[in-house]
């Protein structure tokens, strides 16, 4: 028994000396023992995915998208530049497809594919309701075809959409991508404010980078209207937001006036007053009730706008 004990001991001793020594000079075994260890170890590749999305996180490829030929623009049809953060980008609870076929389309890159959640141009990958509205302004018989360009951030302050802001020079190339395309855009729809609200931005700060986003439409030809939201609740840490909401507040008061401050501007849908607790899915994000609801009010001004300006 003792010898045995004797024996392990000095094989142990043997093999802690023949450990450091291979260590110290990388030799056997050393060298393969640590390179199997970093395999075992080692963190698994991601596995593959059908979406593809760009430096800041924004969606640019889906490989379950149906390509189409882009639809020629008429005077029936709507090429809504969607612009803002969550909640106009992939964030929402319910997903939504093209009832119309080739008619309602998802324009990125000079292509056009057939809509469906989640829409190419913004980030996440979760649902969205400009689809839903793109259906049922063509079921209203307001519009024969409706072209989406989304362009929305999650998180993103109004800052980052002004001149000098990392987004404005992206503003800026879609809009030459739907020029080149043959599109005039004729509606572009801002939902953003929830972000600047929790900085705490100010009314006036507010009101100087939405102007300058204007500014940058209009230098690149942009004509339409924008339609700017009131948009500024999204409760809970969780969201990055607070656990009240208040809803007169800097963010709400610079985006009424900038929605009576002429330049083409005019108000928006009201998402803090539109939307209950039951149709937020997290109390923040859009779910399927809210999406309908957000998608009938978006529905109903267009079409408002579309009948006073042909009665003009």
């Amino acid at each position: 028994m003792r010898k045995t004990m004797a024996a392990g001991l000095a094989a142990l001793i043997a093999m802690y000396f023949l450990g450091g020594m291979s260590a110290r000079h990388e030799i056997f075994p050393w060298p393969q023992l640590s390179a199997l260890r970093k395999m075992v170890g080692a963190e698994k590749p991601a596995a593959p995915s059908r979406y593809t999305f760009d430096d800041k996180g924004r969606l640019i490829g889906d490989e379950s998208k149906t390509p189409v030929t882009c639809p020629p623009q008429t005077d029936r049809t709507a090429v809504l530049l969607i612009l803002g953060q969550s909640n106009a980008a992939n964030d929402g609870g319910q997903r939504h497809t093209s009832n119309y076929g080739a008619r309602v389309v998802n324009a990125f890159a000079k292509r056009c594919f057939i809509a469906a959640s989640p829409l190419l141009g913004s980030t996440d990958t979760k649902g969205e309701y400009w689809t839903l509205l793109a259906n049922n302004l063509i079921a209203s018989g307001q519009n024969d075809s409706v072209i989406l360009a989304p362009l929305a951030y999650s998180g993103s302050e109004v800052a980052r959409w002004a001149t000098g802001g990392d987004l404005n020079p992206v503003l800026v190339d879609t809009m030459k991508q739907l020029q080149d395309s043959g599109y005039r855009i004729t509606g572009v729809l801002w939902v953003q404010g929830e972000k600047d609200l929790v900085m705490g931005t100010t009314a006036e700060a507010y009101q100087e980078h939405f102007m300058s986003m204007v500014d940058t439409l209009r230098q690149h030809g942009v004509e339409a209207p924008v339609y700017i939201s009131i948009a500024s609740k999204c409760l809970e840490p969780s969201n990055g937001g607070f656990k009240e909401h208040i809803p007169d507040n800097a963010i709400v008061r610079a985006q009424l006036a900038l929605s009576k401050s002429g330049h083409g501007i005019r108000e928006g849908v009201n998402y803090d007053a539109l939307l209950d607790g039951e149709d937020r899915y997290d109390d923040c994000h859009i779910g399927g009730t809210g999406a309908e609801k957000v998608s009938g009010a978006w529905l109903n001004l267009l079409r408002g706008d579309h009948r006073l300006e042909s009665s003009r």
